[in-house]
């Protein structure tokens, strides 16, 4: 929804916006943009424009129940969803190159605009964090093309479609499949529904971009597909494949040919084998507009990654802390194997808040133990009250990582004394890995601060 405002400020709207906690970098975007921000959802808001709003703009974070919605409908107001107002007043008309799946999203959104920014397309685009190469998450671009982060969630409460139904997009990349968002879905095959919806949008002339190496995307196709269909992965067998090199390097393989070579720059912030399958993915994208796996490659050696993705927030007494948005137990395991291959044996502590709405629910609890196994140490947080509480114990499911001789992993469900922890257990040379979906009360700062008065 941040990015959606800021497009409507460019596109020349003067735009306000709500919510219930807005923290940076968001907040600090929106406002450098000149986006006012309210707290809250108070229907007096209404009272307080000069002039009556054209139209309001509806996240899916807003239910029935809101006041300020409430208050919207009881007067007759006007008002659409964030995708439907962006695929009828922005997207329509354009070239759109559509990244969906479950992970990765955000990563190859930013990588395939960055190629075509590079290459001199002047693309617009929508991507759920703030890619370093660009200064916004946003933008509304110079040419036809447009790429969009292609959220599968539910669109608002009076539109329950998926979000990407909305985008029409002409390259639809299909970049991974797994079960998530057990709050709106009741199952994967739910889920593959609505990427089957997807794929029925994309023109005969468009293309799709498939992850080969994916059940469930296996399945998704298998029930039709209207477009020309390119699969990549890791294996010959995919029209696009990839030989991963050192230092998480990759050449790219078209029909079994080498046709580049991507090397990241040292200052990139991109690791891991799960960014050299991105970065496939978006090459073979970018081919569909002429864009050639040579030229693509130059553009990702000079690649940035997006913040809060292995972002590094700072360094205490040879101590480094990093924040990244993994919270799906998959994720998490990539991330954490991700910065492995980075620092090799050094300590790995890991931080972790399970706060999306599936790992709330307790879904995909059994697997999260796995996820956290290359980590040396976890610190994991998990409120037992109020709205932000999980519904199951978080030390018991961790416990498998225990043994008689070790605690690896240590429960809290009070933060200040999380950060102690933290402290107390850091030494010279390690790495703390704090992972949430959300702003984990400023705990990354927190931890900094505490490092360094403790070891004074």
């Amino acid at each position: 929804m941040g990015g959606i405002a800021a497009i409507a400020r460019q596109a020349g709207h003067r735009v306000t916006g709500c919510d219930a906690n807005v923290y940076p970098p968001m907040s600090t975007q929106l406002e450098a943009q000149g986006i006012e921000l309210i707290e809250g959802f108070s229907p007096n808001q209404l009272s307080q424009f000069e002039t009556m709003p054209d139209l309001f703009v509806i996240g899916n974070v807003v239910s029935r129940g809101n006041p300020l919605m409430e208050a919207i409908l009881n007067q007759g107001l006007p008002y659409i969803s964030g995708p439907q107002w962006l695929g009828e007043q922005v997207l329509y008309g354009r070239h759109v190159l559509a990244v969906a799946g479950t992970h990765g999203k955000t990563t190859t959104s930013a990588m395939l605009t960055w190629i075509l920014e590079f290459n001199g397309y002047k693309p617009g685009y929508l991507i759920g964090g703030v890619p370093l190469n660009f200064t916004v998450s946003a933008r509304l671009g110079e040419s036809q093309y447009f790429v969009i982060e292609a959220d599968e969630y539910d669109t608002a409460f009076f539109d329950k479609r998926s979000k990407f139904v909305h985008y029409r997009p002409r390259t639809a990349l299909l970049n991974n499949l797994e079960f998530d968002h057990a709050d709106i879905f009741s199952d994967l095959a739910a889920i593959e529904t609505q990427f089957h919806h997807l794929v029925r949008t994309v023109p005969s002339d468009g293309l799709l971009v498939v992850n080969g190496e994916e059940p469930a995307l296996a399945s998704v196709m298998t029930r039709g597909a209207w477009a020309p269909v390119e699969r990549f992965g890791q294996e010959l067998t995919n029209e696009w494949s990839l030989i991963s090199q050192e230092g998480d390097g990759l050449i790219v393989r078209k029909s079994g040919n080498e046709v580049a070579s991507v090397k990241w720059a040292p200052d990139s912030g991109v690791m891991g084998r799960h960014n050299q399958l991105n970065a496939l993915a978006a090459i073979a994208c970018a081919n569909h507009l002429g864009i050639s796996p040579t030229d693509s490659a130059r553009a990702l050696a000079e690649f940035k990654n997006v913040k809060r993705r292995l972002e590094t927030i700072g360094v205490v007494n040879d101590i480094t802390v990093y924040d990244d948005f993994a919270h799906h137990p998959t994720a998490i395991t990539t991330t954490v194997d991700g910065l492995r291959r980075r620092v090799g044996k050094a300590r790995i502590l890991a931080v972790l808040e399970p706060r999306s709405n599936t790992m709330k629910l307790g879904v995909m609890k059994a697997q999260l133990p796995g996820s956290l196994l290359a980590a040396d140490k976890v610190f994991a947080y998990g409120a037992k009250a109020g709205k932000e509480s999980l519904g199951w114990d978080l030390a018991e499911v961790l416990s498998p990582l225990n043994t008689k001789e070790q605690g690896k992993a240590h429960a809290f469900d009070d933060l200040d004394t999380l950060v102690k922890a933290v402290a107390q257990e850091a030494k010279p040379g390690d790495h703390i890995l704090v992972m949430s979906n959300g702003g984990f009360g400023g705990v990354h700062q927190k931890i900094l601060k505490a490092i360094s008065a403790h070891q004074k």
